[in-house]
C-alpha cells in the first residue's frame, strides 16, 4: 500500500515555479536579511528564497501565479522593510528603468552618505574638544559645561539618531531585533544613566553624555564609508547596464537616405527591422551585418582590445562599438534576448547565489542579536553581583573608560565624589553597554556578498560569466579538470586528410555520398566533409530519412539506398561486415593520430575517411598551467583511442589520464564514478557541444566556451565569452581569489565578534586593567562592516595586478 502511495505521488506533476525579484530596503545588517527571508518563508507557496545585503534585492522562488509580488512586497514593507516588486520592464536586465533606478538609487545613497559625514564630524569634533577640556577651555569654555553636554546628546538622539531608534524599535515589535536595536539599546542606556545623574546629583554618579554623542558619531562615520565602499562594490555591475545603447536608428530594407532615418528607443526595435550604425555608434541589439564593412570593439564582451573585422553577414552584438565604417544590420535578437542582457542577467543572478560556507553565517546572525542581550546582560549580572566585590583594586571609571580626559576636571567633581566613580551599578552598566554596541552582525551579513558582487562582475567584464558564489567555492575545491577533445581542445575545424576506398567505389563517389548524409548533422566531421566535396567541386546528391546517433554516426537513405557513416560500432549494429585487410589499412591512419569515418551502402563497405583536426594554440600552455596549479588534468573523448592518445602526447598528457571512445551518453557516468572514488575528485568539465551538456551538468564544475551550443552555456556554471581555452585558468585563478576574499571577510567579522564582545565584557580588565569604553566600542563595530566592504573593493586591486 505504502509503495502504491509512494508512486502515485512521484506521478503527480510538479507545479511551475517562478521567480520574483524584490528591491528590498531598511536592511542593516545579517539578522535584517534573516528577517526578511524568515518573513517570506512564512507563505508555503514561496519553495526558496535568497536575499542579498550588499545589493538589497531579494529573489523568490514560489509556485507560479499563487502570490503577487505586490504581496510580498507590501508583507515586508509592514515589518519595516520599504520594498517594491520589480515590474515587468526593469526586470529586463540592462534596460534604461533598471539603469535609472541603479544611479537614482545611488545618488540618493550618496546624498545621505554625504549629510551623515557632516553630522558625524561635527558630533565627535565637539565630543573630541570637550574630552580634552585642559587645552581647549579657555577657547571653547561654552561647550565644557554638563548643561552643554546634555543638550548635545539630547538633540543627537533626537535627530540623526532618531531614524537608529525607529529601525531598532521596530526590528523589537517584530521579533527580529537588529543592529540597531543593539545599538540603540547601548545609547539610550547611556543616556538615560546620564540624565539620572544630572537630575539626582545625590546618587553619586558620573555623567557620561559624550558617550552616546561619540557612539552615534562613530556609528554615522562607520556607515558613510560603508556606503561609498558598498558603491564602488556594485560600480562593476552599474557599469555593465550602462553598456546598454539608449536609442537605434530604423531605416528602411532598401533605398536608405539620411531622410529615411528614424531613431527610436533601442527597446522598441523589433525582430527583422533593419537598423543604421554609424562609426563611433554602439550596436543597438543583436543581429547580422547586411550592407557595408567596418571593425567592432567587442571588449565589453570578451575583454579583448583588439577590434574584430565585420562584413556582411557577420554578427554583430548590441552594446559593441562600431568603429571605422557605417554599417546596416539586421535585428536578430532584441530586449532580454540579447547577448549583453543575458550577460547582465547571468551577473546579477550569480549575486543573488550564495556560497554554502555562508550558511554559517546565516545560521548565526538569525540567533545573534538575542545571543549579544544575553551576553550584555549576564556581563551586567557578573560585574554587578560579583566581578566588582571580588576585584576591589579595578581602575576607576575615569581611567579605564578614557571618558574624561580633560573636562572632567570642570563639571564631573561637581556631582560625584571621587568614591563614587566605582559605583557598581554605574560600572557594570558601561561594560553592559560596550558589549551591546561592539557586536556587529552587519560585518556578517555583507562579508559573502560584497565579494561576489565585486568579482561576479569584474570576471563579466573580463568575459568570464561566474554564475554565483555556489559556484566559486566550488572551484576552490577542485583537483580535477577534465577536457572534451574536439572542439574544445583542438579547434573544431578538422580537415579531410585521406580516403580509402573499397572494392569499384572511386573517391569522388565516396566524398559525395559522405557529404549527403552528414548533411543530417552538424558534427566538426561532418563540415570537414561537406569542405572536401565543396573544394573539389563534386556534386552532393539529395537524401533523406537521417538518422543520427551522437557520437557513433550518421545515416540517410539516397536513391533508394541506406547509406550509413561512422564509427565500427555503428556500422556493426546495422549488420556491415568489416573485411579484416579494409579494416587494417584503416587502423594504419587511426594509428596516426586521424580519426577515420567508415561508409557503408546496405550492408557492404565501401570506404573509409580520415579526418584530423588541430590543437588550439594555447592549449599546450593551458594544461601546463593547470597542471602547474596542483590539478590533474584528463581527456575524455568518444574518438579513438589512437587518435585520443596522439592529442595527448602532444599536450603531455599520461595515458592513464585519457579516456577515449567514450560516446555523450556514456561521459556523465564516467564524471560520476570520478566523484564517487577514494580519494574523492572534484571535478570541472570543460566543454562546448550540446553532447557535452550532461557531462556539464553531472561534473560538479561546468565550464562552457561561448562558441558552444547554447544548451551547454545553460547548463556551464562558467561561461567563457573570448572563446580562448587560457580562460579556464584565468576563471578558476578568479574564482579561486573571489573565494579567498569570501573567506578572509567571514573570518575577520567572525574574529571580530569572538574577540570584541569579550573585550567590551571585561575579560581582561582584572589582569590588565584594559576595557573597550562604550564609545571605542561604537568605533570598533562601525569599522568592522567597513573593512569587510575594504577588502571586497580590494578584490579590483588585486586581480588587475595578477
Amino acid at each position: 500500500m505504502e509503495l502504491v502511495s509512494k508512486t502515485n505521488l512521484a506521478s503527480e506533476p510538479t507545479p511551475d515555479v517562478e521567480k520574483l525579484i524584490l528591491d528590498v530596503g531598511g536592511m542593516k545588517c545579517a539578522g535584517c536579511v534573516k528577517a526578511v527571508e524568515r518573513r517570506l518563508t512564512q507563505f508555503p507557496e514561496v519553495k526558496n528564497v535568497c536575499v542579498n545585503l550588499a545589493t538589497e534585492v531579494a529573489v523568490v522562488e514560489l509556485v507560479s501565479g499563487t502570490i503577487p509580488a505586490e504581496l510580498l512586497a507590501e508583507e515586508l514593507t509592514k515589518v519595516g522593510f520599504p520594498t517594491q516588486a520589480r515590474t515587468t520592464d526593469s526586470h529586463v536586465a540592462g534596460s534604461t528603468n533598471q539603469l535609472q533606478d541603479a544611479t537614482e538609487r545611488q545618488n540618493q545613497e550618496m546624498q545621505v552618505a554625504k549629510r551623515q559625514l557632516i553630522v558625524a564630524i561635527a558630533l565627535l569634533t565637539l565630543s573630541i574638544i570637550g574630552h580634552f577640556g585642559s587645552f581647549t577651555y579657555a577657547i571653547f569654555p561654552a561647550i565644557h559645561g554638563i548643561w552643554f553636554h546634555f543638550a548635545l546628546a539630547t538633540v543627537a538622539l533626537l535627530f540623526p539618531g532618531r531614524e537608529i531608534f525607529r529601525d531598532g524599535w521596530q526590528g523589537v515589535r517584530h521579533n527580529a531585533p537588529n543592529m540597531n536595536t543593539l545599538v540603540g539599546l547601548g545609547m539610550l542606556t547611556a543616556y538615560t544613566a546620564s540624565l539620572v545623574a544630572l537630575i539626582f546629583p545625590s546618587l553619586g554618579w558620573e555623567c557620561f553624555f559624550d558617550e552616546p554623542v561619540m557612539m552615534l558619531g562613530f556609528i554615522l562615520l562607520g556607515r558613510t564609508l560603508e556606503k561609498q565602499a558598498r558603491g564602488k562594490a556594485a560600480s562593476a555591475f552599474r557599469q555593465l547596464l550602462a553598456l546598454k545603447p539608449q536609442t537605434a536608428k530604423l531605416i528602411p530594407k532598401l533605398g536608405v537616405t539620411s531622410s529615411d532615418v528614424v531613431e527610436i528607443p533601442a527597446e522598441q526595435v523589433r525582430v527583422g527591422e533593419w537598423l543604421q550604425v554609424l562609426p563611433g555608434e554602439k550596436i543597438p541589439v543583436d543581429g547580422a551585418v547586411v550592407v557595408g564593412q567596418t571593425t567592432v570593439d567587442e571588449s565589453m564582451l570578451t575583454g579583448e582590445a583588439i577590434p574584430v573585422f565585420k562584413q556582411v553577414g557577420d554578427i554583430v552584438t548590441a552594446g559593441t562599438i562600431n568603429q571605422s565604417g557605417a554599417i546596416a544590420m539586421e535585428a536578430t535578437r532584441i530586449g532580454k534576448d540579447t547577448t549583453l542582457a543575458q550577460i547582465v542577467t547571468l551577473v546579477e543572478t550569480a549575486q543573488t547565489r550564495k556560497a554554502p560556507v555562508q550558511k554559517l553565517a546565516d545560521t548565526v546572525a538569525g540567533y545573534f542579536t538575542y545571543g549579544v542581550l544575553t551576553a550584555a546582560l549576564l556581563t551586567f549580572v557578573f560585574w554587578y553581583f560579583l566581578g566588582t566585590h571580588i576585584w576591589h583594586d579595578l581602575p576607576s571609571s575615569g581611567q579605564m573608560f578614557m571618558s574624561h580626559l580633560g573636562h572632567g576636571e570642570s563639571h564631573s567633581h561637581i556631582y560625584h565624589t571621587a568614591s563614587d566613580s566605582n559605583s557598581s551599578l554605574l560600572f557594570s552598566l558601561k561594560l553592559a553597554i560596550a558589549v551591546m554596541v561592539v557586536a556587529c552582525p552587519c560585518a556578517l551579513g555583507l562579508a559573502t556578498p560584497t565579494a561576489i558582487l565585486v568579482g561576479t562582475a569584474m570576471s563579466a567584464e573580463q568575459g568570464l560569466l561566474i554564475k554565483g558564489g555556489d559556484v566559486l567555492e566550488k572551484v576552490h575545491q577542485l583537483n580535477t579538470v577534465i577536457f572534451d577533445k574536439t572542439g574544445t581542445l583542438t579547434t573544431g575545424n578538422p580537415t579531410v586528410t585521406d580516403c580509402l576506398t573499397w572494392g569499384d567505389t572511386d573517391k569522388e563517389s565516396l566524398i559525395a555520398w559522405a557529404a549527403a548524409v552528414e548533411r543530417g548533422t552538424c558534427h566538426p566531421i561532418a563540415n570537414a566533409i561537406q569542405q572536401a566535396a565543396l573544394e573539389a567541386k563534386i556534386t552532393i546528391p539529395p537524401a533523406q530519412d537521417f538518422i543520427t546517433e551522437p557520437g557513433l554516426g550518421v545515416s540517410g537513405v539516397i536513391d533508394g539506398q541506406m547509406i550509413v557513416i561512422g564509427n565500427w560500432q555503428w556500422l556493426q549494429w546495422h549488420g556491415v561486415t568489416i573485411p579484416g585487410e579494409f579494416q587494417q589499412q584503416a587502423q594504419e591512419l587511426i594509428a596516426q593520430g586521424k580519426t577515420v569515418v567508415a561508409l557503408a551502402v546496405e550492408t557492404d563497405i565501401v570506404g573509409c575517411i580520415a579526418v584530423q583536426d588541430t590543437l588550439r594554440t594555447d592549449a599546450k600552455s593551458t594544461i601546463s598551467e593547470l597542471q602547474a596549479m596542483g590539478l590533474r588534468v584528463m581527456l575524455l573523448s568518444g574518438d579513438t583511442k589512437f587518435a585520443a592518445e596522439a592529442i595527448a602526447k602532444q599536450l603531455g598528457l599520461s595515458p592513464t589520464d585519457v579516456m577515449a571512445e567514450v560516446p555523450p551518453s556514456k561521459k556523465a557516468a564516467i564524471i560520476q564514478t570520478l566523484q564517487s572514488e577514494t580519494p574523492v575528485s572534484i571535478v570541472a568539465m570543460v566543454g562546448d557541444g550540446i553532447n557535452d551538456a550532461p557531462a556539464l551538468s553531472q561534473a560538479d564544475v561546468g565550464i562552457a566556451l561561448q562558441a558552444g551550443t547554447d544548451v551547454a552555456m545553460e547548463t556551464a556554471d562558467i561561461v567563457l565569452m573570448r572563446n580562448r581555452l587560457k580562460d579556464v585558468v584565468t576563471s578558476i585563478r578568479f574564482s579561486r581569489a573571489t573565494f579567498g576574499k569570501i573567506r578572509q571577510n567571514l573570518f575577520w567579522a567572525f574574529a571580530y565578534n569572538t574577540l570584541g564582545i569579550p573585550l567590551a565584557a571585561g575579560v581582561l580588565l582584572p589582569s590588565f586593567g584594559f576595557v573597550l569604553t562604550p564609545t571605542g566600542a561604537a568605533a570598533l563595530m562601525a569599522f568592522s562592516s567597513v573593512s569587510v566592504v575594504t577588502n571586497s573593493v580590494l578584490l579590483r586591486w588585486l586581480v588587475s595586478k595578477s
